[in-house]
């Protein structure tokens, strides 16, 4: 029987490559929910069996209670802040994602943003743009070579950037929530934020990390200490990393995701001296992006035809007891 799939948004296009093959053997139908049909008509004209999305659609409570059919939601990445998790495994609905897909490019990020930061590059590319090469008479700047890393979550990730980070030869310690098995020294938070020269934030957003990095913790740093955040910006209170910054609490701030996405123009952090904001871009590499959508979309035909995906893509299955 036919199954009706929605996206939310578009799909890398060797992903909707997949999907239309799918549609031209009658396995699936495809909806769209970012083309002229609204998205209230589509559900109120068809019967949704898969939906998949990216960053921004919302496999929320409302959209699963238009779907009764729902079988799966699946997100084209890592984190699944845009879909309810606890309600789709109540409903019995499979939540897939693609975990560790996007582990060596965040991971590169990350290291890029300490780099820019510790050797001050930004600035010194921009006054040699302006053609100010005496600029370098005032060159402020550090190396990575025998300064500590301090990685919180020691995931897929994190794992990675301890990798990159020893081959820099930094001094890699480590906090995680849950036991991990590591090369590196597990120390409480307390002690990473209190020795290491370089934080880096690898975890997921649940409430129990909302704000991990506020007023205290920050207080707790190197005054050269460099925050970095590729994971998700609400870890981070920026009201209080604000005033870090500004007080010479800590030395400096990268990150690719923030709060509030995109920005208000007045945010304090875009345009801080001691700071660089990449616009989410992390895992926009044409290589991660493509793999992210191709394994998503395989396992949600795999799923919707009665065959198995692959069994660590299902992120709820030990809730669903498979």
């Amino acid at each position: 029987m036919k199954k009706n799939v929605l996206l939310l948004e578009t799909v890398a296009d060797e992903a909707m490559e997949l999907l239309n093959n799918a549609a031209s053997a009658g396995e699936i139908e495809i909806f769209t929910a970012y083309g002229d049909t609204p998205l209230a008509t589509i559900l109120q004209e068809n019967s949704i069996d898969g939906v998949i999305t990216r960053g921004k659609g919302q496999g929320n409570k409302q959209l699963m209670e238009a779907c009764p059919d729902l079988q799966v939601i699946a997100r084209c990445g890592v984190g699944l802040d845009n879909v309810d998790i606890k309600e789709a495994t109540a409903r019995k609905i499979k939540v897939v994602n693609a975990p560790g897909s996007n582990s060596s490019t965040i991971a590169e990020h990350a290291i890029t943003l300490m780099l820019m930061l510790q050797r001050n590059l930004y600035e010194s590319a921009r006054q040699v743009k302006a053609g100010n090469w005496e600029w370098r008479n005032q060159f402020v700047g550090d190396e990575l070579h025998g300064k500590t890393l301090g990685v919180l979550g020691m995931g897929n990730i994190g794992k990675r950037v301890a990798k990159l980070g020893d081959a820099f030869s930094m001094n890699v310690v480590y906090w995680d929530k849950f036991p991990v098995q590591s090369d590196y020294q597990a120390l409480p938070l307390e002690e990473v934020l209190q020795v290491a020269d370089i934080i880096t934030l690898h975890l997921p957003l649940f409430e129990d990390t909302k704000n991990l990095i506020g007023e205290k913790e920050l207080a707790m740093m190197k005054p050269h200490a460099i925050l970095i955040n590729t994971a998700r910006g609400a870890l981070v209170d920026q009201k209080a990393l604000v005033e870090a910054l500004n007080n010479g609490t800590i030395g400096g701030f990268g990150a690719d995701v923030l709060v509030v996405e995109p920005p208000e123009q007045d945010e304090p952090l875009l345009n801080h001296p001691k700071t660089i904001i990449t616009a989410h871009v992390g895992s926009l590499t044409a290589t991660t992006y493509k793999n992210m959508c191709v394994s998503t979309v395989k396992n949600v035909l795999a799923i919707l035809s009665g065959k198995a995906p692959q069994t660590e893509s299902v992120f709820n299955r030990k809730d669903l007891g498979l």
